[in-house]
């Protein structure tokens, strides 16, 4: 088994005063060329996929000093990337709660022609937003969920509605397409009612990825149920084999196999020559944040206000929530919440914390040599089925994940040299368990 490595399309490495550095073409950001220049250097290095996150919302206190999540729109950019690309996959997050079955499986079905089978979805439910689409609060979390799980089968229905079989194009009999062969859904549920068929037939008979990022029970009950790969912020390699374990065991009980699913931790790294400067660079990358915006992140993640405490003293469950009702994400706060448990810092340690300064994912601090060995050891250790790679700090932290990272992993026979198919499923397939994972 190999690696499965995506790369984000986000600019995380210009982050915090990231932008501001001379080599950052912070001017680029809303230009599709900053982005296919990304993908390029990514399919040159024979990685799975491109990853587009994307948010329905703006947060003006964020974009006030950095890029944020102030994007293009994933179809869009990723459509001007197809042309440019030959093999690399392009994963694009479209969100269950703000859009239409109908429309999304329309828009990725023909992304999926253009690009020849390399489209994946990234089936998000959002966390905010609901004031962009005449909605007074967020649904709960079992609501969305629920949603999400009818309307992934809607879509499903729809790529089905009209198989590629059917195109017969016979220019002697003058069939198109065998009208037989296509068929109406009538889908008619809690949340949709969706005639059908889809006005775009399949590209082939296998279906475009699902990508989910879900980590509370019922993120991961719908993960285990349709996924294909999960994304997951594991900032330790303890919650990654925990939560990669859970999910197997899941998708058993859902008849699934249990490679069926891979779990890729996001891996938010900062890479220098030497150790000395990539912790520089890791510390730098922070400095811009004040004692009062990292106790605002605390507050947006737990719900509750830890300003009072004195910056020596512990932290400890008595000082927050036992369940999370009214908090942004439930799977950020219980990240926070376990290693409060574990640990019971105190404020001044809190606040230095990944998961308070950015978004909990593990973070890498070291060279490239460092990098491989951690991954190495999260790898053996059946933590992680491949990674979504989160450059931080610098362009040049970016550049040495392409230049060093992936060739000494290709150098350990952790990853290929070379593609051997050209859709995102082939490439999934290709670094797919054959038996056992390591340790497992």
């Amino acid at each position: 088994m190999s690696l499965c490595i995506g790369l984000t399309l986000s600019p995380t490495w210009l982050n915090g005063d990231g932008w501001r550095k001379d080599d950052s073409k912070a001017e680029q950001l809303l230009s599709s060329d900053y982005y296919l220049e990304l993908a390029k250097k990514a399919e040159a290095s024979k990685l799975d996929f491109v990853f587009k996150p994307d948010s329905l919302f703006l947060n003006k206190e964020m974009i006030n000093q950095s890029p944020g999540f102030s994007s293009l729109d994933p179809i869009v950019l990723l459509t001007s990337i197809v042309r440019e690309t030959e093999k690399i996959g392009l994963v694009a997050t479209m969100s269950t709660t703000f859009s239409e079955p109908f429309t999304v499986a329309r828009q990725l079905q023909s992304l999926n022609w253009i690009s020849k089978g390399r489209i994946g979805w990234n089936i998000v439910t959002s966390i905010e937003g609901s004031g962009n689409f005449g909605k007074s609060s967020m649904p709960s979390s079992k609501e969305r969920y629920d949603r999400a799980l009818e309307f992934t089968e809607v879509v499903r229905k729809l790529w089905e509605s009209y198989p590629n079989e059917s195109l017969t194009m016979d220019r002697e009999s003058g069939q198109f397409a065998n009208k037989d062969m296509i068929s109406a859904i009538h889908h008619i549920g809690d949340f949709y009612k969706v005639e059908g068929p889809l006005n775009i037939p399949s590209y082939c008979s296998k279906s475009i990825p699902f990508f989910q990022a879900g980590a509370s029970n019922v993120g991961r009950n719908f993960a285990s149920l349709v996924a294909d790969a999960c994304f997951a912020a594991t900032p330790d390699m303890e919650s990654a084999i925990e939560l990669r374990s859970d999910l197997q065991k899941r998708a058993n009980e859902h008849g699934r196999k249990t490679e069926a699913i891979r779990v890729l931790p996001g891996m938010h790294f900062f890479l220098g020559e030497t150790h000395e400067e990539a912790t520089l660079l890791y510390k730098n990358a922070h400095t811009h944040l004040t004692t009062e915006q990292r106790l605002g992140s605390v507050k947006r993640i737990l719900g509750v206000d830890l300003s009072h405490l004195p910056l020596q003293s512990k932290v400890t469950t008595d000082h927050i929530p036992e369940v999370f009702t009214n908090v942004r994400s439930k799977t950020h706060a219980d990240l926070l919440r376990r290693i409060i448990v574990k640990e019971e810092p105190t404020l001044q340690e809190l606040l230095l914390k990944p998961e308070v300064i950015g978004s909990a994912h593990w973070v890498i601090v070291g060279t490239a040599e460092e990098a491989v060995a951690e991954i190495t050891k999260w790898f053996e250790h059946g933590a992680l089925d491949g990674f979504i790679a989160l450059p931080g700090g610098s362009v040049r932290s970016l550049n040495l994940f392409f230049e060093k990272v992936v060739p000494l992993l290709v150098e350990k026979g952790l990853f290929r040299e070379e593609y051997t198919g050209s859709t995102l499923r082939e490439h999934l397939n290709s670094n797919k368990s054959r038996g056992r994972h390591p340790l497992d």
